[in-house]
């Protein structure tokens, strides 16, 4: 394969409902793996280094669901969000005409096929350089029967039949082109290929697999959960703990947040109690030491260092093991100040930085009813443990 591959923008279509899935919420927002399928679909664009620009088309009432995930899961400042139209047609091409990049080919790509590979998108766009138009299929292996009012009128050879799925990839010439046609000739395609084809321009298979499912009925959720899932999963638990004194004259920080308080804490980093404990339990739960190991106070670089900024480099550490965080519970330990109002936004900065929903961290806070150190106020003190999961 050339590595020659033009410079190209993707166009993420999520206009469907959640009818066919019988579920309450459109199925594009649905979990898979712990994550909304649309946030895995986009991932795997922004994530490939294939693409100057990705745009996902979603109807206008679903914009601000859809821009809350992409916050929530890191993937605002990658992905740009456009209202659809009536029609799939309609959308991608206001998906189209959002691309605000000099790109050669734009790549249309169903926004509840989260499984789709690098290699099979990178093989589209090949394809797509040299015949103008291509699109990921798969041969057909099971006979094909054609029936009317349920009574089998003929069998038809499958020889050469595919089933078409997507990344379907374009030249935006080729594509424009088969635009206008359509409109000239009143014709609503099924899908983008279908438009080129009637614009009788060549349109190019690449062999896919069958894991690029599109996930439409519930049985299909089951199956991609069951294809995403490790074949021998291995489930790791760390605890962590950490405790650090009141001093006057520095601010107050926990899980990233600054705390309205008189005092803040003792420390060479920013002192942050609650995400050095759950740095701990994760390191612990990849049996990869301690953040002292790691960060040490002997270390000038860590001096001041935000926490948070450390925490997502454990994180990393776990990815170079193959492992991941499903869920941390974390119990701060303090006579004062009263933290209620800051835990929300406590679980949402820590979950961006360990890649999980905010849902996937609980921090609680309780006192020693004055007993001991943290009775005193002398100090805050924090239990975390950390679910892992992986191949290790």
């Amino acid at each position: 394969m050339s590595t020659d591959i033009p410079t190209a923008a993707a166009v993420i279509t999520a206009g469907g409902s959640g009818r066919r899935m019988g579920a309450d919420l459109p199925k594009q927002f649905l979990p898979l793996g712990g994550e909304p399928i649309l946030t895995r679909t986009i991932r795997r664009f922004t994530e490939s280094g294939l693409f100057r620009r990705v745009i996902a088309v979603l109807p206008a009432g679903h914009l601000p669901r859809a821009r809350t995930l992409l916050a929530d899961h890191g993937l605002a400042d990658h992905c740009l969000l456009v209202a659809g139209g009536a029609s799939r047609q309609q959308s991608v091409a206001n998906g189209v005409a959002a691309i605000d990049l000099p790109c050669e080919l734009v790549a249309i790509h169903d926004g509840v096929r989260p499984l789709v590979t690098t290699a099979t998108i990178a093989a589209c766009l090949e394809a797509a350089r040299r015949h103008g138009a291509a699109i990921a299929a798969v041969p057909m292996h099971d006979t094909v029967k054609k029936a009317r009012e349920g009574i089998i009128t003929a069998t038809i050879p499958r020889n050469d039949l595919w089933r078409a799925q997507t990344p379907q990839v374009f030249r935006l010439s080729v594509l424009r082109r088969a635009y206008e046609y359509a409109a000239a000739q009143g014709i609503e395609g099924t899908d983008e290929a279908s438009l080129v084809e009637e614009a009788g321009l060549p349109v190019a298979v690449v062999e896919a697999e069958e894991r690029n499912l599109k996930i439409t009925r519930p049985e299909d959720l089951d199956m991609a959960a069951a294809l995403l899932s490790p074949p021998n999963p291995r489930f790791r638990i760390g605890h962590g703990y950490d405790a650090h004194r009141f001093t006057p004259g520095r601010p107050l920080i926990l899980g990233g947040v600054t705390i309205d308080h008189d005092q803040g804490l003792a420390g060479h980093s920013d002192a942050d109690v609650l995400c050095h404990a759950l740095c701990d339990a994760i390191l612990g739960a990849a049996a990869a030491g301690d953040i002292g190991r790691h960060f040490p106070d002997t270390d000038p670089a860590y001096k001041g260092a935000d926490s948070v900024v450390l925490l997502e480099q454990v994180i990393v550490m776990a990815a170079d093991r193959h492992l991941s965080l499903v869920n941390a519970d974390i119990t701060v330990i303090a006579q004062r100040p009263k933290l209620a109002p800051y835990l929300a936004a406590m679980g949402e900065r820590l979950a961006a930085a360990c890649r999980v929903p905010p849902a996937a961290i609980n921090i609680k806070a309780t006192t020693t009813e004055q007993m001991g150190f943290t009775g005193r106020a002398e100090g805050m003190a924090c239990h975390a443990v950390a679910l892992l999961s992986g191949m290790v």
